[in-house]
């Protein structure tokens, strides 16, 4: 099937926010994203974020950032976006290279903290250009970046150890020890695996060995989360959930030691992850294979959740509209949590990299077109109709997003991954403008932009 059986974008947007009002279609969303909310006024976990080139270090940040550089690489014309990404690299790293630095000029890569890694994906890109244009000091600064973060990662980062389910595989975060999350194959895969493409032929011995770590990661995560009936992935799970930071976990088989719900931006980064580390991970690596057959796993899954009227997904996969909050919360150590009625809904950064996912699989011809077009131009249709604004002056909003979700540690009960959780917890809100919205929109919009060329 050619690229021309890609369906042209329907001629109007259906604003979310605006009543049923139309808006005109332009030619180019991903630049449209950009402009209006991707080089500046965005937000991280609901901090505001006035200006891309000046924001501090963050995986929302880098996301979007992300984007952004993706977005020149399809438009080089736009030098602005260039220019905007290389501050915010600049803004956050030491002159050499040899650090990374938080807003107040302190390092930013903080022990064990897998989510402080992603946003160094830039370096890579920058690397690249500068060498190019022969500022060799700068390549080398992005180069010394972007291998402080993989070597922090490869050598420092805590692991599950030897004589546990899952050995070896990287902790979320320190403070949530023996546990895996979807979102970590994506905070720190993806960037491991750009390093071992850019750089890890210098050591033909070690890159082999990194590319098998790499993919016992997913391995590992995918053997104890991956619900077959469900096609689904929960969440997270912990190799130790008798911890007391890991009592959201099931204590019991089946699925022992994962959390309750198939939540769907964590199932995003997971499939985002994939594609990203099969893009560069060697073919003729032995892992190759297994690799493959989890994304392809993954998006059959996802296709059958995909909401039929929408096109999109809703926050909560395995559920539609009707599913709400039951009104009585979560009952943990006596203290009731997490009290409301709100409904599921479909979710806007979910189905943005989902949409990516898809989009770029059928590009690299890891997913079968014929199967999966449909799906993605559906998708792609969807977020357009369900999730993008228009305002009075032409730029775009972008709505129904969960601001964050976790999962515990010990000292936040609230966080206890129910349905209650999902919807009615403190820190889930639906917001406007969040940067893991902004800028999986503005990468599927790059995707679907590239395949259409």
């Amino acid at each position: 099937m050619k690229n021309y059986l890609l369906l042209t974008v329907a001629a109007c947007v259906m604003t979310a926010c605006g009543g049923g009002q139309k808006a005109s279609q332009p030619e180019k969303y991903s630049q449209r994203m950009v402009e209006s909310h991707g080089l500046a006024d965005f937000y991280c976990n609901r901090h505001h974020q006035a200006e891309l080139d000046s924001a501090a270090w963050d995986y929302v940040s880098g996301l979007v950032a992300n984007a952004v550089l993706k977005a020149w690489a399809l438009y080089p014309e736009k030098t602005e976006y260039y220019d905007a990404v290389k501050a915010f690299a600049d803004n956050s790293t030491a002159p050499d290279g040899s650090a990374i630095l938080n807003a107040k000029g302190q390092p930013a890569l903080r022990p064990s903290n897998i989510d402080d890694l992603p946003a160094g994906n830039v370096f890579f890109t920058l690397y690249r250009e500068e060498l190019k244009k022969g500022n060799t000091k700068e390549a080398d600064r992005y180069r010394n970046a972007a291998t402080l973060i993989r070597n922090k990662l490869k050598y420092d980062h805590s692991r599950i150890a030897e004589g546990l389910p899952g050995a070896g595989g990287f902790f979320h975060k320190a403070i949530y020890p023996n546990q895996m999350w979807l979102d970590g194959l994506y905070m720190g895969s993806t960037i491991y695996a750009r390093w071992q493409h850019e750089f890890g032929q210098e050591d033909a011995g070690d890159n082999t060995q990194s590319w098998a770590d790499i993919a016992l990661q997913f391995k590992t995560i995918h053997r104890y989360t991956y619900d077959e009936g469900k096609q689904l992935n929960y969440h997270a799970w912990s190799a130790t959930p008798e911890d007391v930071n890991s009592f959201w976990a099931n204590r019991e088989e089946p699925f022992k030691g994962c959390s309750k719900e198939f939540w769907a931006r964590g199932m995003g980064w997971y499939f985002a992850a994939l594609a990203d580390v099969l893009e560069y991970m060697p073919k003729d690596h032995a892992d190759y294979p297994d690799v493959l057959a989890i994304f392809r796993q993954v998006a059959a899954g996802l296709k059958r959740w995909q909401d039929p009227e929408s096109g999109v997904w809703y926050q909560l996969l395995q559920y539609d509209a009707r599913t709400t909050a039951d009104g009585r919360g979560d009952t943990i150590n006596g203290k009731v949590y997490n009290v409301g009625t709100a409904p599921n809904y479909l979710e806007a950064s979910a189905s943005g990299i989902f949409t990516y996912a898809y989009l770029k699989g059928i590009r690299l011809g890891l997913l079968d077109r014929e199967a999966y077009l449909p799906v993605a131009e559906k998708a792609y249709q969807g977020l357009l109709k369900t999730f993008i604004c228009e305002r009075a002056d032409g730029r775009l909003d972008i709505v129904q997003s969960c601001a964050s979700a976790g999962l515990g540690p010990a000292k936040d009960p609230s966080r206890t991954g129910t349905v209650n959780y999902y919807l009615a917890g403190k820190d889930v809100k639906v917001v406007e403008n969040e940067g893991k919205a902004v800028g999986t929109f503005i990468l599927a919009s790059v995707e679907y932009e590239q395949l259409r060329k």
